[in-house]
């Protein structure tokens, strides 16, 4: 079972780019998945979290207010991925990006106990 990050690279502010969280092991459909970010200094913090498809909320996204209408996450069932496409990038967004996957809803979607697998970061840099 494992979660596999990828994506991150430097880029300069307004740019984009697109992180992709692959599973094996397990159907990553069936689980809610979140992006977590980690800026140097500061503590991790949620970014974006999708729920299951079979759960209640029918897959439903969930954007933290620094990141809305700016990163787009949503699943590609055929791959066992979730992608996280983040657009007009700013310096504030460089951060390690981690992706977790859990096998109930979170009721508390930015609590990280509440989450069964994590991937390793991926690093995003956004400078000029």
């Amino acid at each position: 079972v494992q979660l596999q990050a990828s994506g991150g690279g430097s880029v300069q502010p307004g740019g984009s780019l697109r992180l992709s969280c692959v599973a094996s092991g397990f159907t990553l459909g069936d689980y809610a998945v979140a992006w977590f970010r980690q800026a140097p200094g500061k503590e991790r913090e949620g970014a974006s979290s999708i729920y299951s498809v079979h759960g209640g909320t029918n897959g439903r996204a969930i954007y933290a207010d620094a990141v809305k209408d700016r990163f787009t996450i949503y699943r590609e069932d055929a791959t066992n991925t979730v992608y996280l496409q983040m657009n007009r990038l700013k310096p504030e967004d460089t951060a390690v990006y981690y992706c977790a996957a859990a096998q109930r809803d979170p009721p508390l979607v930015w609590r990280e106990s509440q989450y069964d697998y994590w991937g390793q970061g991926t690093l995003v840099t956004v400078s000029s």
